[in-house]
């Protein structure tokens, strides 16, 4: 589906020093810390956020901006996709590819995107992709949108290569960057959900479910309502009863196994 913004709105590029800004990303967090950067620069302004790509498309086209920082993987539309819909012909804005993949940050950058951050993003890094976009003209936008939208599908990456998926944690008012092998287990307590290291916990910025969506093709598996756990992690099954059974962690973390799931997990590690 290709979206083209509405007939009577205008391209603002040609404002000097107003870098009209759009920030696509599933993760709150990652939003935030993006449009409290950004929030600090009088040559910029937020034009809006979306959180999945279909939102994305329909800001690009309302609202006009002259750069998208775009986070590559999400839920039922991802960055590329995106960049895919847009409708040639149109202004279209320069794109700043914002992810923790950094092989498919290179091949994107590689073939339009003026640039790629890595997460977690620095301010350093911010102001170099926000200045390579006020300096890029609206034909040099178009012309790397179309480049990306010719790539094709990325490759996907073995497990064995593939950088580790990037959790957020909270602790008091700083926000800690963990990769998904250092985690043993997400739990939820009422409202909250707490993320389980070998040492340490830290309050989680998403819901078990939306963990579990997004966390659905690695080691992570649901044993109880409350409890998602990383089964790389998992040291010993013991039977409480004849339909439950207790897994202890290599951190010596304890969960009780739900009936529903016990014969998957069990199955899943040959117990």
């Amino acid at each position: 589906m290709e979206y083209a913004a509405p007939a009577h709105v205008t391209s603002t590029r040609a404002m000097p020093g107003l870098l009209r800004t759009l920030i696509v990303d599933d993760e709150p967090v990652a939003r935030d810390i993006l449009r409290e950067e950004l929030e600090t620069l009088d040559n910029v302004r937020i034009v809006g956020e979306a959180e999945n790509g279909v939102d994305a498309l329909e800001k690009i086209a309302e609202d006009r901006p002259d750069l998208v920082l775009l986070d590559l993987q999400m839920p039922v539309m991802g960055g590329l996709d995106v960049v895919r819909s847009l409708k040639a012909g149109s202004p279209l804005p320069a794109i700043v590819i914002v992810t923790a993949w950094d092989q498919y940050a290179i091949q994107a950058f590689e073939a339009g995107a003026i640039d790629y951050l890595l997460k977690p993003v620095s301010r350093e890094r911010l102001l170099e992709a926000v200045e390579r976009g006020r300096r890029t003209t609206g034909a040099q936008a178009a012309e790397k949108v179309a480049r990306i939208q010719e790539i094709g599908e990325l490759p996907a990456a073995s497990s064995k290569d593939r950088p580790a998926r990037k959790i957020v944690g909270r602790t008091g008012t700083e926000y800690i960057l963990l990769s998904t092998d250092e985690v043993y287990a997400f739990q939820a307590e009422g409202d909250l959900v707490w993320i389980l290291t070998a040492k340490n916990k830290f309050l989680a910025t998403q819901t078990l479910k939306a963990l579990e969506e997004r966390l659905h093709d690695t080691s992570f598996r649901r044993i109880h309502r409350n409890a998602l756990v990383n089964i790389d992690h998992v040291r010993r099954m013991s039977t409480l009863t004849s339909q439950r059974w207790l897994v202890t962690l290599n951190n010596k973390l304890e969960f009780i196994v739900s009936k529903r799931q016990a014969r998957s997990i069990r199955h899943l590690l040959n117990w």
